[in-house]
């Protein structure tokens, strides 16, 4: 077997068992109980789920979606969260290892180059995790707990904290005046091109900071005006903290085509309900879950996107 192959396969393995532990937050957090204790347990019963039926798909298929000891069915949303968890670290797992295989044989080394990709693949595993379960949790209960939001920032922070130290001189600089010559007083001094701002490091670093804090503000006066003008509340602090996760992980321009897909699908969600007779103007929609969803949208194809709007406005 390639390597390839085996690095995917390990990667939807892995998908399916961290899609399991999935589950067990979407189940337990906005209720604020623990995710380590008890063990599995059946919602209706109470009945405690033994280790061959916890298998993730697997077993929902071979108890035939009842559970063992009372026959209540298991939701759709087990297999599902396992099976789209597994496919997202797959798609992550694939892309960078055909950006690898692009520049190195697989047979070869790997280089210090090569650990920003790394931690970009790796980066993007964990914020498809947190927000397949934002998904799922915002759609049944609407909340986003912060377990998931403010812990997701501070780990899409560390990330791109980690990513900034394998940087490699010069890389990122950004360079003001670079038709400008500047020359050391000294004879025989080397003559530098351009004034360097900031260093790839601080570029990285502080940049996506003021992408949260960008995000977030954004959001955030958002919820004011509505607030200001309709006398009540439109927007919870959950979509806040949520739109600065994903500006954590992804940037600040592709966080607002997160929250512009978001937004844009909401409310074509909202004109269905209302055209079916099931919701008014009053009804409160699951905001962040399509926000998260533009958020995996984002993070797949959002360059892409950015780049063909920027091109239609020059």
């Amino acid at each position: 077997m390639s390597t390839p192959v085996i690095f995917v396969s390990a990667a939807f393995l892995l998908g399916l068992l961290f899609g399991s532990f999935l589950n067990v937050c979407i189940s337990r957090l906005p209720k604020h109980e623990s995710i380590v204790t008890p063990r599995s347990r059946c919602p209706e019963c109470g009945a405690a789920i033994r280790w061959y039926d916890n298998i993730p798909i697997l077993s929902w298929i071979f108890l035939r979606a009842r559970c063992r000891e009372c026959k209540q069915r298991i939701p759709w949303r087990y297999p599902l969260v396992e099976f789209f968890t597994a496919i997202w670290f797959l798609v992550c797992t694939s892309n960078y290892l055909g950006q690898f295989g692009r520049v190195h044989d697989f047979g070869g080394g790997f280089l210090v180059s090569d650990v920003s990709p790394l931690i970009v693949a790796f980066g993007l595993a964990i914020f498809g995790f947190l927000l397949i379960g934002l998904i799922v949790m915002d759609w049944q209960t609407h909340l986003l707990p912060n377990a998931f939001t403010l812990t997701g920032i501070a780990i899409g922070l560390f990330l791109v904290c980690t990513q900034a130290i394998f940087l490699v001189p010069h890389e990122g600089d950004v360079i003001l005046n670079t038709t400008h010559q500047l020359r050391m007083s000294s004879p025989g001094s080397n003559a530098a091109h351009g004034n360097i701002f900031l260093t790839g490091t601080e570029a990285l670093v502080f940049g996506r900071i003021a992408a949260i804090v960008g995000a977030a503000g954004l959001l955030l006066i958002v919820r004011w005006v509505y607030q200001l003008i309709r006398h009540r509340e439109g927007l919870g602090l959950g979509d806040v903290k949520l739109i600065a996760m994903v500006a954590a992980f992804l940037g600040f321009w592709p966080a607002i085509l997160a929250l512009f897909i978001g937004t844009l699908t909401a409310s074509a969600y909202g004109l269905i309900l209302m055209a079916r007779g099931r919701a008014n103007a009053l009804t409160k929609l699951p905001l962040g879950s399509f926000i998260s969803a533009g958020g995996l949208i984002a993070a797949l194809f959002g360059s892409r996107l950015i780049e063909m709007y920027t091109a239609m406005l020059q």
